[in-house]
C-alpha cells in the first residue's frame, strides 16, 4: 500500500481508522478502544463542539488526567478546526485561569474531579464547559457522557489547512507567566514523521504512555502512535512502577518512553531482573540526561531494546537523538538533528562555532514553533532571521558544543528553567508565590542536582523581622499554589542573600 502522507494531525487517527477499524489503538484503565471507535467518539465531539459555536481557530481547553476522553477530546477539537491546549491536571486555580483568560479559550473539556466550575466563572470568554464524569459543580452542565450517548457526528472537513494553529503548549516564562507555545499542524506533523522515521515506528508496535499528556513527550506518544497504527497503552503516571510493569507483559508493549526519574524508580525495584522484557523494541530518554550508570544498567535489563538518548524543547518537541550503536561511544551526547532538520552552534560573536567551542544552539526546520501566543518581544528573541528572507530559526537559549562528527552535547542553560520529574519549572514562578506570603522579604529558587529527579527545587528565603515563618509554613504554602512537581524539597531561611553589583539576588553564589 501507497504510504499517506498526513497534511493535519487528526489524520493520524483518521488514516489509521480506515486502515485497521476494528484493531486496538489505546489501552487504559481497563478499557480497550478500537481506531473506529475513537474516530467515532471523536466525530461526535467535533460536532458538539461546532454546535457550541467553536470555528476554525478558536481554541479548546483540555483539563483532564491521562484518559480515553483527553486523547478523544484532542482530535474532536481538531476535527472542528480548533486548537487544542491540554492543561496539567494539578494546575492550581489561578494559573488555570490564566491560561483560560490569555488564550480567549471557547471551549474547556474539565475533568469533574478538577479545580470545579466557580473557578471557570472569572473566565469570561468561555461559552462552554463540558464536564467529565459524575459531579455537583454544575447540575446543568454538558457532560462528555452525554455526547457520547446521544451525539451525532461526522463533520465536514475543518477546512484547516497545515499552516492553520494546531496546539497551545504552555511552558513557565522567564517572567512567571506561562508563555503558549504555538504549534502548527505543519509542526506537529513534521516532528512526529521525523521522530516515526528514526524510531522505525510501524503498526505492530506497542507503546507504553506513562507521561502527562500535558507534557509534550506525553502528548507525541499518542500522536506517533496513531500515525504508525501501533497501540498505545496509557497510563495516568509513573508512580505506579509495577502496575506499567504488568502492561508491559500484558500487552506486549515494544516502545518504552521515559524521563531519568522513571528509569531511576524502575532500576531500583527489587527483583526487576527476574521479568522478561524481551518484547520491548526499543527506550527512549529525554527531559535530562540518563547517568551513564544508568544506561548500562538499563542495557542489562533490557538486552533486546535500543535506548534512544534524546534531547528537545517544547518550541520544536524534538532536537536530537543518540543512535542506539553510539550510546557506548559517545554516553554523554544528545545526538546530531533528526531527520529534515539542521542544527548548529553559535557563538558569543555570532558567528557558526567550531568543533569543541561552546554556544548557543540554533534549531532550523519545519517543527520550529509559530512563535508564542501574544507575546512579540519573547518570541523575536527566541526566532530570529534565518537564511533566506523571511524564515526564522530558533534560538534555543540552551549552552551545547559539538564534536568533530556532529554530534551534541549539552553544557548548561542559558537562563535558570529548572527541569524537574520531566517538567520545566520556572524559579520566577515559584519566588511569585513565596512574595505573595506575608512576613518573606527576599525569595530565591534554584535548582539542586538529585538522581531520582535530575534536579529538584531548593529556596532561601528572607523574613521580616519578628516574622515567626518556619521552612515548614513555607512548604505549606507552596503545596497550595503549586503543582507537585514545583513544590521545593527544602527550603532556607538566611538573614540575607547575596547581591550583584546591580542589587539584584546573585543566584550564582547561592550554595
Amino acid at each position: 500500500m501507497k504510504p499517506f502522507r498526513h497534511t493535519l494531525v487528526n489524520e493520524f487517527l483518521e488514516h489509521s481508522a480506515e486502515l485497521y477499524p476494528d484493531k486496538t489503538a489505546l489501552v487504559h484503565a481497563g478499557g480497550r478502544y478500537s481506531y473506529a471507535w475513537l474516530d467515532t467518539a471523536a466525530n461526535k465531539l467535533a460536532g458538539a463542539l461546532l454546535e457550541e459555536g467553536v470555528e476554525r481557530g478558536d481554541r479548546v481547553a483540555i483539563f483532564m488526567d491521562n484518559g480515553m476522553e483527553a486523547v478523544v477530546s484532542i482530535f474532536a477539537a481538531l476535527k472542528a478546526g480548533a486548537a487544542f491546549m491540554v492543561i496539567n491536571h494539578g494546575t492550581k486555580v489561578e494559573k488555570l485561569q490564566y491560561i483560560l483568560n490569555n488564550s480567549r479559550a471557547k471551549v474547556l473539556l474539565a475533568q469533574a474531579a478538577g479545580a470545579g466550575a466557580a473557578s471557570y466563572a472569572a473566565c469570561p470568554y468561555l461559552a462552554r464547559t463540558i464536564m467529565c464524569g459524575p459531579h455537583d459543580d454544575a447540575p446543568s452542565a454538558l457532560t462528555f457522557e452525554e455526547i457520547m450517548d446521544t451525539g451525532r457526528g461526522s463533520p465536514a472537513g475543518s477546512g484547516c489547512i497545515d499552516l492553520d494553529l494546531a496546539s497551545i503548549i504552555y511552558t513557565s516564562g522567564s517572567t512567571g507567566r506561562p508563555k503558549g507555545v504555538m504549534l502548527s499542524h505543519l509542526n506537529m506533523v513534521s516532528a512526529a514523521h521525523s521522530i516515526t522515521t528514526y524510531l522505525e515506528n510501524r503498526e505492530t508496535d506497542v507503546i507504553m504512555d506513562a507521561l502527562p499528556v500535558s507534557f509534550d513527550y506525553g502528548l507525541y506518544q499518542i500522536l506517533m502512535g496513531f500515525k504508525a497504527g501501533a497501540k498505545v497503552v496509557l497510563e495516568r503516571s509513573f508512580a505506579f512502577p509495577y502496575q506499567i510493569i504488568e502492561g508491559i507483559m500484558k500487552e506486549g508493549v515494544t516502545g518504552l518512553p521515559g524521563v531519568p526519574t522513571f528509569f531511576s524508580i524502575l532500576l531500583g525495584l527489587k527483583q526487576i531482573s527476574t521479568y522478561d522484557f524481551r518484547s520491548i523494541r526499543y527506550i527512549t530518554n529525554t527531559a535530562d540526561a540518563l547517568p551513564p550508570s544508568h544506561i548500562r544498567r538499563l542495557r542489562e535489563l533490557f538486552p533486546h531494546a535500543k535506548i534512544y538518548s534524546m534531547y528537545g524543547l517544547t518550541e520544536c518537541k524534538r532536537v536530537s537523538f543518540l543512535p542506539p550503536d553510539q550510546i557506548d561511544r559517545r554516553p554523554a551526547s544528545v545526538g546530531r538533528g533528526m531527520p529534515n532538520e539542521e542544527v548548529y552552534i553559535v557563538n558569543e560573536k555570532g558567528e557558526r562555532a567550531m568543533p569543541g567551542e561552546t554556544g548557543e544552539l540554533v534549531v532550523r526546520g519545519t517543527n520550529v514553533m509559530l512563535g508564542y501566543w501574544e507575546m512579540p518581544e519573547e518570541t523575536a528573541m527566541r526566532l530570529r532571521p534565518g537564511r533566506y528572507p523571511g524564515e526564522r530559526i530558533l534560538y534555543t537559549g540552551d549552552i551545547f558544543r559539538m564534536d568533530e562528527d556532529g554530534y551534541l552535547y549539552f553544557v548548561a542553560r542559558k537562563g535558570d528553567i529548572i527541569k524537574c520529574r520531566g517538567e520545566k519549572v520556572s524559579p520566577r514562578e515559584i519566588e511569585t508565590v513565596l512574595y505573595s506570603l506575608e512576613g518573606v522579604v527576599e525569595a530565591a529558587a534554584i535548582g539542586v542536582p538529585d538522581e531520582t529527579c535530575g534536579h529538584v527545587v531548593k529556596v532561601y528565603v528572607t523574613l521580616a523581622d519578628g516574622c515567626a515563618l518556619t521552612g515548614k509554613d513555607i512548604l505549606g504554602h507552596c503545596s497550595q499554589r503549586l503543582e507537585n512537581f514545583m513544590v521545593p524539597r527544602e527550603v532556607e531561611i538566611r538573614q540575607s542573600l547575596p547581591k550583584t553589583a546591580t542589587g539584584k539576588i546573585n543566584k550564582n553564589a547561592l550554595d
